[in-house]
């Protein structure tokens, strides 16, 4: 008997510029990638694969958009990040508006979070006549002619949409479902421990309470194989809170990092670096992403 042939792989675009929101690209990047889609970050920056997005993550795209390659190419997905002036930054891109346009008429699925929904989508017109929903500060960004609702994530026809940042997760997971299955997305899910129990809470065990002198200082190690979704959200989350964040590389060949699934970050850093400067040597804390602790285990120890 013939071996039955695999299914195709799913092939997903997520085109990211300046001012993108990090968590709101790596959340989908990475979740779509445990599922088995082979996805491609293409910079819609100007001839620039090293793209700077928000609270100064910096992310090497795989290509272009405006390339040959990524706009001959097909794909069952494009998946949209919001942030500012990220979304707006996206929104003025002809060459992906033509892209999406041309995705959408074959009846490809296209999704975009935060921002981007309105700004980028609505603006193209590609919302008319459905459901959506977006960040609360651009609901009012939306057109007439596009249905606005209070709700995480929608989707209607082959638009997906979703809040903010902290959505990100969900709005992946129902990506992963729409090309996929129920099934697959609830896999994902439990192997990422996400929960969403009623009046789940978390457990403060610790009696001691951390206090620093002025602006916090944290040191976050990384290492090829670090669990990019984790380092995005504690880099974002904390420069949010205006924490004097330090990504350091622990690999010898420089600063550009390869995480589990395939991103490409570059730190600020190197290790021996943060832990040779005078001024960044005394650090208040110190964070461990995961899958990077047997790597980091192999460097040089940290001194604080």
């Amino acid at each position: 008997m013939a071996a039955q042939a695999s299914p195709p792989t799913k092939k997903v675009l997520v085109p990211i510029v300046a001012g993108t929101e990090p968590v709101e690209a790596a959340v989908p990047i990475d979740v779509l990638r445990r599922a088995g889609a082979d996805v491609t970050v293409a910079s819609a920056d100007d001839g620039e694969l090293v793209v700077e997005v928000m609270y100064g993550v910096r992310i090497v795209a795989d290509a272009l958009v405006a390339g040959g390659d990524c706009a001959a190419a097909h794909f069952d997905l494009i998946v949209l990040p919001g942030g500012v002036p990220g979304a707006a930054n996206l929104g003025g891109c002809a060459a992906l508006e033509a892209m999406v346009r041309r995705h959408a008429a074959t009846g490809g699925l296209y999704a975009a979070i935060c921002a981007a929904p309105p700004l980028a989508l609505a603006s193209w017109g590609m919302l008319n006549g459905l459901k959506a929903t977006a960040h609360p500060l651009f609901v009012d960004k939306f057109p007439p002619e596009v249905a606005a609702v209070d709700a995480s994530v929608v989707v209607d026809a082959s638009a997906v949409t979703s809040r903010g940042p902290a959505t990100s997760t969900e709005f992946a997971l129902a990506l992963v479902e729409q090309l996929y299955s129920k099934n697959k997305a609830e896999q994902i899910a439990k192997e990422m421990l996400v929960r969403y129990d009623a009046g789940y809470t978390i457990d403060e065990v610790n009696s001691v309470q951390w206090k620093c002198n002025g602006t916090p200082k944290v040191l976050v190690p990384v290492a090829n194989g670090t669990e990019e979704m984790e380092l995005i959200t504690i880099i974002d989350v904390l420069r949010r809170a205006d924490a004097d964040v330090v990504v350091a590389s622990a690999e010898n060949a420089g600063v550009e990092i390869v995480a589990r699934h395939g991103m490409r970050i570059v730190a600020d850093t190197t290790l021996d670096e943060a832990a040779a400067d005078d001024q960044t040597s005394s650090f208040d804390l110190i964070i461990l992403p995961a899958s990077s602790i047997h790597e980091l285990s192999l460097s040089k120890p940290i001194l604080i």
